[in-house]
């Protein structure tokens, strides 16, 4: 297909067209849409599996995204959170856990899950991360080149959220082909039969539903300090966490944990093979640049393009007025390039600060419970890189996933010296 060229207003509903187009055409196309039409509505798009809706707002500035977030009484989530279709109360209920959820659930089952990943927790998992990196360096090192999305990316977020949960080695690679599913449904590479996306998509989330429910039953019986048990012994005003909550949250735990931070580094590498003066300031001065260098990425990587609200009543956002039971999408990606907050938007700097991004989605109750382990993981990863192979660069174009709603990666040719530093 021929370079597109977006010379009337885009549609944000053509997934094989406006989410495959080059990043710089997604990025002007965005930027004319704030400055002429920052609250524009569009018709669903169209799936074989269900019938078409009645359309949404797209929200394409910061300060709009924020408010939408921070007013969860009004902004709902419980209609859904991560899908643009309205999908079955069953389906939504099994792939969303808290994300699909309002308060009081809501609050519930964040107080319950929380007790998983208390900061004593994640602070201990400060040594495995670093070994884990530089395992994934070790593996590496010598061969000077490899696909850095299944070699270094997915590897480390894959293996801490499985090892945090309990989950044996040998099923790492099935938890990993399952969350592909999950995520790339509208990508034929994952899911060829775009008339059956709902089957493979219910097949994967039950095997991994399964895996979770055995392993549940297990902690129940014989609890270890993996925070599986931690989940299924956690008891607050008398409540505790349902096996089919539990395998709902691990779910979410391995898509949301595993294929954000895994495109967030992916896109990071390519940022430092586009930006060389960028890795010459991260590399002369690693200790004060990498907590910016991590934010900037996060900002520029959006890998949550989007999440969904659905109005409870009547509202007014950005001069619009909208009605109740109207859709609203939160576009991460557009406001995180809003130039009433960024100076230079589309520049990548490592040493951005202020940097208000809302990668991890915006202010308010449903602000990204992993934050934390996502940036940890993220300063480790980059610091084995640039510290052991500092020239990595990537030699040829990102595999993107045809997707709207993840900004995904699905391979990445790199290559440097072999040997590196050891």
């Amino acid at each position: 297909m021929p370079p597109t060229t977006w010379t009337t207003r885009p549609d944000l509903s053509d997934v094989e067209r406006f989410w495959t187009a080059p990043i710089v055409e997604r990025a002007a196309a965005f930027a004319a849409l704030r400055e002429q039409e920052p609250v524009p509505f569009f018709a669903e798009p169209q799936f074989a599996y269900l019938p078409q809706g009645p359309g949404y707002w797209a929200l394409t500035r910061l300060d709009d995204v924020v408010e939408a977030s921070r007013n969860a009484t009004v902004f709902t989530s419980g209609p859904g959170a991560t899908s643009v279709a309205d999908m079955p109360p069953e389906f939504l209920e099994f792939y969303g856990s808290m994300i699909n959820t309002d308060d009081p659930r809501h609050a519930r089952l964040r107080r319950i899950v929380s007790r998983g990943f208390t900061p004593k927790r994640l602070a201990g998992l400060t040594g495995e991360v670093a070994a884990t990196a530089a395992r994934i360096v070790d593996d590496v090192i010598d061969a000077g080149e490899c696909d850095a999305v299944t070699a270094i990316s997915a590897r480390l977020p894959l293996t801490i959220v499985c090892d945090l949960m309990g989950v044996p080695e040998s099923q790492y690679d099935f938890v990993f082909q399952k969350s592909n599913v999950i995520l790339g449904a509208s990508d034929p590479e994952y899911v060829p039969d775009a008339e059956n996306i709902l089957v493979a998509l219910l097949a994967a989330g039950n095997e991994l539903a399964e895996l979770m429910r055995e392993l549940g039953r297990e902690r129940a019986l014989r609890p270890t300090d993996d925070v599986t048990s931690a989940l299924v012994n956690a008891e607050i005003d008398g409540e505790r966490l349902t096996p089919d909550e539990l395998a709902s949250f691990f779910i979410l735990l391995v898509v949301a944990g595993n294929e954000t931070t895994r495109n967030a580094i992916s896109w990071g590498l390519q940022l430092l093979t586009d930006n060389p003066e960028q890795r010459a300031a991260w590399l002369a001065d690693l200790d004060g640049v990498t907590p910016t260098a991590i934010e900037e990425i996060v900002r520029l990587a959006s890998p949550v393009i989007y999440m969904r609200r659905t109005l409870a009543v009547d509202a007014t956002l950005g001069g619009q007025e909208m009605s109740a039971g109207e859709k609203v999408l939160l576009f991460y990606w557009a406001a995180n390039r809003d130039p009433a907050h960024f100076r230079d938007p589309d520049a990548f700097d490592v040493r951005r600060s202020p940097n208000p991004h809302v990668g991890f989605g915006g202010a308010g109750p449903h602000f990204c419970l992993g934050a934390h382990l996502a940036r940890r993981e993220m300063a480790v990863m980059f610091r084995e890189l640039l510290t052991r192979i500092p020239d990595i660069h990537v030699t040829g174009e990102p595999r993107r996933l045809q997707s709207m709603f993840i900004n995904g990666i699905k391979s990445l040719p790199v290559t440097f010296t072999p040997g590196g530093v050891r």
